[in-house]
């Protein structure tokens, strides 16, 4: 079915790119993947991937991977069905299934540890890609990554209804007057704590690319099966779930929440401060759900004092682990549960959460407005 929807699909606009940035084609066993890249600025650089979040696309990062091009060698991927990306020819939108395809990415191309990035699915994808295969992450950053919620928030719920079947089809229906424009608006009231930070350029850029999606008729689809994907995901539990494998994950890793996250609470950033054994927490008060788009700035000198102090640029984790020589190939398994299978779940000790968990402090019931501070 999603073969044969992405064959029936007319040929969408052109992709937007920027300046310095260049868009390539990528055939996988089973999905063909657009990659975004930002080459460094000079040879030799430590690769670095950057993963998008719900309904977004590899265009997500294009603010931040210029600030980081004189540290890292970039390239930001569009998830199976999402961007300029077909969906995988076995209908698989689920969050292992989105890791197996990062892994056969970097597999493929040989350039792991790579610095890994994700935001919202993005976040979740990259740290179950991080907890199975330590051998391709020098570290992780994670910009409100999608970990399961006990309250989910109210403002939410829509997007997860999304994976209730037959919803996206009724929102079609129930919006199909509705423009691009409007629909822009509302994304971007949703992803950002204050929209009016978004240039002219930048939303008609956002129409553009809303007009363009729309266009394809596996879009809603993609949407919908993803979602379904993440609220799978948030049930799992054992080793399969994402706070057992936020536990396993060994790259040092940065945390960013936004104040104004209308999708992830900002009260998870402590529990996700202490579920990552070596990880430093960044909270802006100001942000939403996409701080990367919102503040790059100052994400980028986040990930700058990450690198500097953990030494991450010349870090090679397989050989800090005893593990075979980074970025030896190993296919994905096909089974999406083979993604997890073997690898024994670790509670990480207060030790090792050490300064973690003090630096989180009580920010579970802090003011919004003392986040950051």
């Amino acid at each position: 079915m999603p073969s044969a929807l992405a064959a029936a699909a007319p040929k969408p606009g052109a992709v937007r790119v920027v300046e310095g940035e260049h868009l390539r084609s990528v055939g996988l066993p089973g999905l063909t993947l657009t990659v975004r890249s930002r080459p460094g600025t000079r040879e030799g650089l430590p690769p670095a991937l950057y993963v998008h979040g719900l309904g977004g696309s590899s265009q997500n990062w294009s603010a931040l991977m210029p600030l980081l091009e004189d540290v890292v060698d970039g390239e930001a991927v569009d998830l199976p069905g999402f961007g300029d990306s077909p969906p995988p020819d076995d209908g698989d939108y689920s969050v292992t299934g989105h890791a197996r395809a990062v892994i056969r990415h970097l597999d493929a191309q040989g350039r792991g540890p790579v610095h890994l990035f994700g935001n919202s699915l993005g976040g979740a994808v990259t740290t179950r890609v991080a907890a199975v295969r330590p051998d391709l992450v020098r570290t992780l950053t994670l910009v409100s990554p999608a970990l399961p919620e006990i309250r989910v928030q109210r403002t939410a719920l829509p997007t997860g209804l999304l994976a209730v079947p037959g919803v996206a089809g009724l929102f079609t229906r129930l919006t199909k007057e509705w423009t691009p424009e409007q629909r822009v608006r509302g994304v971007m009231a949703l992803c950002y704590g204050d929209p009016g930070r978004v240039t002219p350029e930048g939303f008609r850029a956002a129409v553009e690319e809303m007009e363009r999606r729309l266009a394809l008729p596996y879009f809603w689809d993609a949407m919908a099966r993803s979602a379904r994907g993440v609220v799978n995901a948030y049930t799992l539990g054992g080793q399969h779930g994402l706070w057992r494998q936020a536990e396993r994950v060994l790259a040092p890793t940065l945390l960013v929440y936004g104040g104004r996250d209308l999708l992830v609470s900002y009260r998870m950033a402590a529990r996700a401060a202490r579920a990552f054994r070596d990880s430093r927490l960044l909270t802006l008060p100001d942000a939403g759900h996409v701080a990367m788009m919102e503040y790059p700035e100052t994400v980028a000198t986040a990930f700058r004092e990450l690198v500097a102090d953990t030494g991450a640029l010349d870090e090679k984790p397989s050989e800090k682990l005893g593990g075979r020589p980074a970025g030896t190939p190993r296919e994905a398994p096909d089974d999406p549960n083979d993604l997890v299978k073997g690898t024994a779940p670790h509670e990480a000790s207060d030790a090792e959460r050490g300064r973690t968990a003090e630096a989180a402090g009580d920010a579970d019931g802090a003011d919004r407005t003392t986040l950051g501070s």
